[in-house]
């Protein structure tokens, strides 16, 4: 009879060998990644690249902002005050004129005719005057002499007085006649541009007509017409009345660049109930001929000014459905989320910070959207943010720190 002998390894015994093995591996597992973890796996950066910029101070101009129309300070049709034929014109249209420049000449024998008839009529009227003075002479040494009616003396004085006035008629009919002679020369009544022509050298002209002859437009200095909410006018009424110059400067249509610098000459004496604003006018020197009639413009009307008002970048504030807000760079390097009031904007694009930045606070400007409360943040020059860094950093935050650290 055959004697089999065990087997050394039965499935029993294998399953603790398998089981043994596994332990040995995690504890080899465990000594790896925690004796040699810290130099085998990167250090990682785990902060934000960002850009900032600090908190300054200045005088900012406060100012109001409005849609203005150009208007002409004068614009005059010249026409002819007397009838004539219009012999010639001294113009172009388009043309600078200067007040006084003579435009067109009117045929004026006709006046002048007159003149030298009436001149005849004050000779006439002249001499009789003298005789009737010299008979009053006689009468009154007569009369002294009781040798002449008081009645005839009186009459006397009369015709004396009456040639008087027949010589002052004449002189006034001289004086309209050569005033006619003198209208027959047009000339500019302001300074400024020539409109198109509306009457050829040729063609007769009549006091009456209406379309006149050319018109001028009054550019040099020039108007802009703009208006301002009632809310705001305690700003611009007060200093007006004191006599204070209220600054203005025009704007092109998009609001960015300045053409022109004026002061306000005239504010309206009501408020326009339909619109709830007040009408003011501005004067420009315009020599430069930037502003033309007729021309929308954008008006920004200094009101006053904010002493060492605190200013930050545009790009830092933010807006979220609590308000509006800034993150501030700690002396830690992580940023804060600080709600702020806003001012003004100044001219350069810097905000006014009314109320929760004070100056040299570190506020970011590029870099936001990767921000919360309490980030740990890394400051850069614009030229080394890394786009990629910046779209990676919430998947950094959200890895969490590395083993080991």
């Amino acid at each position: 009879m055959t004697n089999q002998t065990p087997t050394t390894s039965s499935p029993r015994s294998r399953r603790w060998i398998i089981i043994f093995l596994v332990v040995l591996l995690l504890i080899a597992a465990w000594f790896v990644y925690t004796h040699l973890g810290k130099r085998l796996m990167p250090n990682i950066d785990m902060s934000t690249p960002v850009q900032a910029a600090s908190a300054t101070t200045a005088d900012v101009p406060v100012t109001l902002t409005s849609l203005g129309t150009v208007t002409a300070n004068a614009s005059v049709t010249v026409t002819s005050r007397i009838d004539g034929h219009l012999r010639a014109v001294y113009f172009t249209e388009g043309q600078y004129v200067q007040k006084g420049q003579l435009l067109a000449q009117i045929d004026t024998r006709a006046y002048q005719a007159e003149v030298e008839q009436y001149q005849g009529t004050l000779i006439q009227n002249q001499a009789q005057l003298v005789s009737a003075k010299q008979t009053l002479e006689r009468y009154q040494r007569l009369y002294a002499k009781d040798s002449l009616a008081r009645q005839d003396l009186d009459t006397q004085v009369s015709t004396a007085r009456q040639y008087e006035g027949a010589v002052q008629a004449a002189k006034g009919q001289i004086d309209a006649a050569q005033l006619n002679i003198d209208y027959g020369r047009i000339t500019a009544p302001v300074s400024g541009y020539v409109g198109l022509r509306q009457v050829d050298p040729g063609n007769m002209v009549h006091a009456s007509d209406t379309s006149g002859i050319l018109t001028i437009t009054q550019t040099r200095p020039i108007a802009v017409i703009f208006s301002i909410p009632q809310v705001n006018l305690k700003a611009v009424l007060g200093p007006l009345r004191k006599g204070q110059t209220l600054a203005v400067t025009a704007l092109e249509q998009q609001g960015t660049q300045a053409i022109a610098s004026g002061r306000v000459q005239f504010i309206s004496n009501t408020v326009d109930t339909t619109t709830g604003s007040v009408q003011l006018k501005a004067m420009f020197d315009n020599t430069d001929d930037a502003l033309f009639p007729n021309q929308f413009v954008n008006v920004r009307l200094q009101v006053g000014a904010l002493k060492d008002a605190v200013l930050v970048p545009a790009a830092a504030l933010q807006l979220s459905d609590s308000g509006k807000f800034v993150f501030i760079v700690g002396a830690d390097n992580t940023v804060k989320r600080q709600a702020v009031i806003t001012g003004p904007t100044a001219q350069d694009g810097r905000i006014v910070i009314s109320q929760g930045v004070k100056a040299g606070d570190r506020v970011v400007t590029q870099g936001i959207d990767s921000l919360s409360n309490g980030s740990k943040v890394k400051l850069v020059h614009a030229q080394k943010i890394d786009a990629s860094e910046l779209e990676n950093a919430p998947r950094r935050r959200m890895m969490g720190p590395p083993p080991g650290r």
